[in-house]
This record gives C-alpha cells, sequence and structure tokens, in this order.
C-alpha cells in the first residue's frame, strides 16, 4: 500500500463530499454540526471569482478475523464564469498528505471511522484558458473547511487562507501550493444505520415538516428565528449500538435557509435579517459521519401575517388536447386538457428552452411550474397556399364556404389524421367540427 494515496484528476464513483465544523444547539444532548448540502457548510454571502469543490471519499479500515485496509480517493473541480474546470495534478508531486487531529501523518490503509483528519493536495493547478491570461482572481470556497496555500506574486512569500488572490499566467492557469480540506471522516462501510429526522415532541421518524413565524411589523424575519423555529420542533439522528444518537449526524439549517431564500431571489441583509414571503421551503439535509448516509427533511416555512401574493391570471379554452410541460419543455406525466375545457393561465406567454410559447398554468392564484403550449389555445396563423374547403368529417364539408388563396387562417394545435388519411388542421375558436387540410398550407 502507497504511503499517501494520490487524488485522482476524474470523480471516483459516489464521492463523499466534505464535512464541516459549524456547530449548532440541537435538541439531542450531543455535540451536533449543521450541514445543508451534500455536507459543505456552504458560506451563500461569499465573494470570490472562482469556487473550488473537493469532493473527498474516505473509507475507514475493516479490522477482525479479515482487515480490509482503508482508501481515499476523489477530486479537485473548480466553477469560473459559468464553466467547470478539473484541477491538474502532477504526477511527481501529486500525493494527497493525511494527518489527525494531532497532525500526525496517517496512511490511506490506516483511516479509522469517527474520526477527523485533514487532507492536503500539493501543487494544483487550473487552466482557465489563454483568454483569461495575466487575469488576477480570487479563489475561494463554499466549503468552510477549505484553506489555500499560494506564493505571492510579488514578494514571493506563502500567503495562506480561505480566499487567496492568484494572478494567472500567460496561458491562463492559476496555481496553488496546496488545497487543504479539514473534517474529512472516513465512512464504516461494515455500519448500516440510517440517518433519520425525528419530531422532538413525539419521537416519530418525520419526512416532511412544518413551522409557522410571525414577521415582524415591516414584513421581516430574521434566519435566527427560522433556524430556532426548525430546531426546536426536528432534529436529526442515527442508531448505534441500539441507542439513538446523533453524534455522527451533520446538517446546518443556518445555511439550508439561506440557500432556500437564495433560491427566490430574497436578499439576507448582513444581520439575518430578510422580507418574509407568505411561504418558503427549507431543505435540511443531514449526513453521517460514520457512513456516509443522510436524509433530507423539507420544512415548509409559513409566515402568517404575510400575505400570500396571488399571480395574475386569466381563462382561457383550450382548443387542441394539449399535455403538461415542464420549465424545460418536457412533458410532466400523462395528463391532458382535452379541447374546449377551460384554464386558468398567467396573462402572458414564455417562451421556454425549445423556443416555443406557453402559459403557465395557474392554480389558487399560484404559478405551478407546469405549461401548456400556446398554439393549443391561442392558434397559430397561417396562409393559405391553394384555395381550401372547410371539412366536417373526411369526406362531408361542413359548409359551401370557400378558403381563398392568400387568406390568413387561424389553427389550433397539431394536425389531425382522419380515416381517409389525410391530415387536417381545426379552425375556428368554437366546438364546431370545422377542418381544413394541412396540404393546402404547404
Amino acid at each position: 500500500m502507497k504511503k499517501n494515496l494520490r487524488i485522482v484528476s476524474a470523480a471516483a464513483a459516489a464521492l463523499l463530499a466534505v464535512a464541516p465544523v459549524a456547530a449548532t444547539a440541537m435538541p439531542v444532548n450531543a455535540a451536533t454540526t449543521i450541514n445543508a448540502d451534500s455536507a459543505i457548510n456552504a458560506n451563500t454571502n461569499a465573494k470570490y471569482d472562482v469556487d473550488v469543490t473537493p469532493s473527498i471519499s474516505a473509507i475507514a479500515k475493516v479490522t477482525g478475523s479479515a482487515t480490509i485496509p482503508g482508501s481515499l480517493t476523489g477530486s479537485i473541480s473548480a466553477s469560473y464564469n459559468g464553466k467547470s474546470y478539473t484541477a491538474n495534478l502532477p504526477k511527481d508531486s501529486g500525493n494527497a498528505t493525511i494527518a489527525d487531529k494531532h497532525g500526525n501523518h496517517v496512511k490511506p490503509a490506516d483511516l479509522e471511522a469517527d474520526k477527523a483528519y485533514t487532507v492536503t493536495v500539493p501543487d494544483v493547478s487550473f487552466n482557465f484558458g489563454s483568454e483569461n491570461a495575466d487575469k488576477e482572481i480570487t479563489i475561494g470556497s463554499a466549503n468552510q473547511n477549505v484553506t489555500f496555500t499560494t506564493k505571492d506574486s510579488q514578494s514571493g512569500s506563502t500567503v495562506s487562507g480561505s480566499t487567496v488572490k492568484v494572478t494567472l499566467d500567460q496561458d491562463g492557469v492559476a496555481k496553488l501550493s496546496s488545497v487543504q480540506i479539514k473534517d474529512v471522516y472516513a465512512i464504516d462501510t461494515t455500519y448500516n444505520s440510517n440517518v433519520n429526522f425525528y419530531d422532538v415532541t413525539t419521537g416519530a421518524i418525520v419526512t416532511t415538516g412544518a413551522v409557522s413565524i410571525d414577521a415582524d411589523n415591516q414584513g421581516q424575519l430574521n434566519t435566527a428565528s427560522v433556524v430556532a423555529a426548525i430546531s426546536s420542533k426536528y432534529f436529526a439522528a442515527q442508531y448505534a449500538d441500539k441507542n439513538l444518537t446523533s453524534d455522527n449526524v451533520t446538517y446546518n439549517i443556518e445555511t439550508a435557509v439561506k440557500d432556500a431564500l437564495k433560491a427566490q431571489k430574497i436578499e439576507v441583509s448582513s444581520v439575518g435579517y430578510f422580507k418574509a414571503p407568505h411561504t418558503f421551503t427549507v431543505n435540511v439535509k443531514a449526513t453521517s459521519n460514520k457512513n456516509g448516509k443522510s436524509a433530507t427533511l423539507p420544512v415548509t416555512v409559513t409566515v402568517p401575517n404575510v400575505a400570500d401574493p396571488v399571480v395574475p391570471s386569466q381563462s382561457k379554452t383550450i382548443m387542441h388536447n394539449a399535455y403538461f410541460y415542464d420549465k424545460d419543455a418536457k412533458r410532466v406525466g400523462t395528463d391532458k386538457v382535452t379541447r374546449y375545457n377551460t384554464v386558468t393561465v398567467a396573462m402572458n406567454t414564455t417562451k421556454l428552452a425549445n423556443g416555443i410559447s406557453y402559459y403557465e398554468v395557474i392554480e389558487n392564484g399560484k404559478a405551478t411550474g407546469k405549461y401548456i403550449n400556446a398554439d393549443n389555445i391561442d392558434g397559430t396563423k397561417r396562409t393559405l397556399k391553394h384555395n381550401a374547403y372547410v371539412y366536417k368529417t373526411s369526406k362531408k364539408r361542413a359548409n359551401k364556404v370557400v378558403l381563398k388563396k392568400g387568406t390568413e387562417v387561424t389553427t389550433y394545435g397539431g394536425s389531425y389524421k382522419f380515416k381517409n388519411g389525410k391530415k387536417y388542421y381545426k379552425i375556428g375558436a368554437d366546438t364546431k367540427k370545422t377542418y381544413v387540410r394541412v396540404e393546402n398550407f404547404d
């Protein structure tokens, strides 16, 4: 077994994120840290150009009749200007070192469960491309357990910190002397206990939560109030030796609250105040340092004394059977609205990822995130290339009208294939059977 295990440049399967250190008081008599996403204590107010994300997978050794050595694998990536980059780790100096809490060197094979380790990866660099040559950038990480070491471009002295400034070279390469990750826990593969959230009062396992908090007379809340409300009702734990314990479980309610507000584009002041919406959902994710298992509790936060905003809407008639789509223009389920029924939608259409216009469905004054193709409601104006009859069936005309070449006609939705094998568009904003052959528009 090698003394140090190389951190590979490609992510290993099922990588375990690094656990945090920020502690928050919990209703269980245990030292409990808090975690929001994977096991990263994200700094939602961080100000840096490049966000570096180390992903470390540490496996504890197994002892007994047959000893199985521990191991360490992982990757380091970065996000810059909306693009992702994988770290370059030189073969001649890319070995990570592992230290225990006393600073003693530890071999990967000797990693133990329930212990926090510090992993240091030397000579890390990122190639951001020649278009960024000679730029000065600030490097940081959403994981507060990560620190960087680099050399000052002017004095040549060593600089360390949670953020560092680096001047890219003529090729756009950022060079770091090292990336260090604290509180890496090796998971115990023999330990199968799941992580669950529990109701503080009843002790029952819960999969969803809800809290109610009144805003102040200015309609504001503080993140600390939300954290207190959630932590007073729920806690995360797992069984160890037939006893429920939170000793090995980490999660961060405060970060989860800030992430939920950020997702709704709600600004949080430096002291934690924010303009309260009527409701929002906080997803608290708890992860076991012992075996890597996790659970997420979605908690609905309701602010009763803040009005629930109503989305302006209108009633529209569906002129062609319509399926529902999500914001990525992908069909949602198999439900559909059949033609000639009404539906409540937003006042204006929205172009989705496919470039087509859709109406968002509104229910009880709320946007649903479900969309209907506007063509099934408003139709599409098409110009006839030939004179056309209006049909009721494949054999019968609907009337004696002849639509002249060059006439603009509104058609609704996709075409229908009649018994004669020909395709027809529905025309006329009514329930009458009025169709025109598709070929007359070609």
